[in-house]
């Protein structure tokens, strides 16, 4: 079945514009584990506004689940990764000033400097995944780039949701996940997913291992609790709690 993953950003946004450590991240994380969820993922960004360098480490000494720490691959962002060394790392295309992922690496330019980072958090022993959009080419590029896993971005699925162009924007993402069983890549989705548009996501795409999702379900929690949350998109995934 599918994983879920839950991205604790929206956390520490809020306890950041308190100051002080209330709400407390790693507390938080904990209580996702104890309801269920498979793994916590956080982005560390190079201005802090979120989750900050010291959330990392701390999470990383509780953690009984998979943990993943996603982010450009930057020489201080590998530094951390590499220091940490979660279950998995998920790279991104971000520039430093974006408000959240918003794209895809596009591959198809000279990008032979990614391998190299690839194989660098191979030697710390981390599962990889890039971030991609739902393009059979660009699954196929990362895989030659030796990338463990990809996360296909769904935003644009999210977004189309429930209107007439669902089901065609639906078939990239499934001709995606095609490809990425025939070459052999493991296959990750987030962004946007939530309770109304996650189910048919994770029942239709082929091979789908792992779903991250942060905002919406952190949303939720402020409705329902955020065990309830957990437990809800659990649920979404076809889990029986």
């Amino acid at each position: 079945m599918v994983k879920l993953s839950v991205n604790v950003n929206k956390v520490a946004t809020l306890r950041n514009a308190r100051g002080g450590n209330n709400p407390n991240v790693v507390h938080a994380a904990q209580t996702c584990v104890a309801a269920g969820c498979h793994g916590i993922t956080v982005h560390p960004r190079p201005d802090g506004r979120h989750i900050r360098r010291h959330d990392v480490f701390d999470l990383a000494a509780v953690l009984t689940v998979e943990f993943n720490i996603e982010g450009y691959p930057s020489p201080e962002f590998l530094a951390l990764v590499c220091q940490v060394r979660p279950t998995q790392c998920t790279l991104v295309p971000d520039p430093p000033d974006v408000l959240t992922s918003n794209a895809g690496w596009d591959l198809r330019g000279d990008v032979r400097w990614l391998r190299d980072v690839i194989q660098q958090l191979h030697d710390h022993g981390i599962r990889t995944s890039l971030f991609l959009e739902p393009d059979p080419d660009q699954v196929r590029r990362a895989k030659d780039l030796g990338t463990d896993r990809i996360e296909l971005y769904t935003e644009p699925y999210a977004r189309l949701f429930g209107t007439p162009e669902q089901q065609r924007t639906f078939d990239a993402y499934y001709q995606a996940a095609l490809v990425a069983q025939e070459v052999g890549v493991g296959l990750n989705a987030g962004h946007d997913l939530n309770l109304n548009n996650l189910p048919y996501f994770a029942q239709h795409i082929p091979g789908l291992l792992e779903v991250s999702i942060g905002h919406a379900l952190i949303c939720d929690a402020l409705y329902m609790g955020l065990s309830q949350a957990v437990k809800a998109y659990l649920r979404a995934l076809g889990y029986p709690v």
